[in-house]
């Protein structure tokens, strides 16, 4: 699946769109500031897979600070079978910055 612009999200969160949010930065860069997406770091991904087997056929958006750990998640779970995956491109930092 293509990737999704901050901007794209933003109207689709604003309009209460259903997909799958995940949130792939370390727990304290979530405690910080987070989008109300599920936080599981990118190191757990592999060992917490089985947490996502529910949303396999669902839309998942995935997010970071930049985009480069979002962009290895999405790799990831392709690799799993998950065939309906987006990257944030641009992460939280261009989230903030609309």
């Amino acid at each position: 699946m293509e990737d999704i612009t901050v901007s794209e999200l933003k109207n689709r969160l604003d309009k209460g769109e259903k997909f799958y949010f995940l949130d792939v930065r370390e727990e304290w860069e979530y405690e910080e500031d987070n989008l109300g997406a599920e936080n599981i770091p990118l190191g757990e991904l592999p060992h917490r897979i089985s947490e996502l087997e529910k949303h396999k056929d669902d839309e998942i958006v995935v997010h970071c600070r930049s985009g480069a750990r979002s962009g290895n998640a999405k790799k990831f779970l392709e690799s799993k079978g998950f065939s309906q995956v987006r990257n944030v491109l641009g992460g939280i930092l261009a989230y903030r910055s609309l």
